[in-house]
């Protein structure tokens, strides 16, 4: 078994094109809730001079910045940052569209291998690959991949697994 360093590079696949729509949903239902929030601040809180006045106007401006940051902006920009990989040596992950988070899990490391599907995501025919090791990071996630493509991934890094650690005995 060799001990050279992992490459460090980014990884080079992308999320699925429907996890735009996912996250442009998402963003519709948070502008939705926080706009019906700033409508009973508006509705509910009293008229006046100063502050609370200016406030009135202000949350409902803030809302809407919100939701063309999370409707037109941030699902893109997500998606130009997600990446994902997997060699016979890691798992690679590139994520976050504020801070970005590059992580690498060594097949060796790899205990379970997991395919998850979560309410929203079932709506775009999109799944989550999820890689528990035994570090202190936890779980790397590879998510919205379409589903069929989570599940070639999932068996394809569990029989590496097994191998790096047949090799290992």
């Amino acid at each position: 078994m060799s001990t050279a360093p992992l490459p460090v590079r980014e990884p080079v696949w992308q999320l699925s094109r429907s996890a735009i729509a996912l996250w442009v949903t998402q963003g519709v239902i948070g502008t939705v809730v926080y706009g019906l929030l700033a409508a009973a601040f508006v509705l509910f809180v009293p008229t006046g001079d100063g502050w609370l006045e200016a406030a009135r106007w202000a949350v409902p401006a803030v809302v809407a910045c919100y939701g063309v940051v999370a409707v037109f902006v941030r699902p893109r920009l997500r998606y130009r940052v997600h990446r994902w990989e997997v060699t016979g040596e890691a798992v690679y992950t590139l994520t976050g569209w504020l801070t970005r988070t590059w992580t690498l899990v060594p097949i060796s490391r790899v205990q379970t291998v997991d395919v998850t599907r979560g309410v929203v995501q079932q709506l775009f025919g999109l799944a989550t690959v999820a890689v528990l090791t035994a570090s202190s990071q936890g779980t790397v996630r590879i998510p919205h991949l379409e589903v069929d493509v989570a599940r070639r991934v999932a068996d394809h890094i569990s029989r590496r697994a097994e191998q790096v650690r047949d090799e290992a005995t």
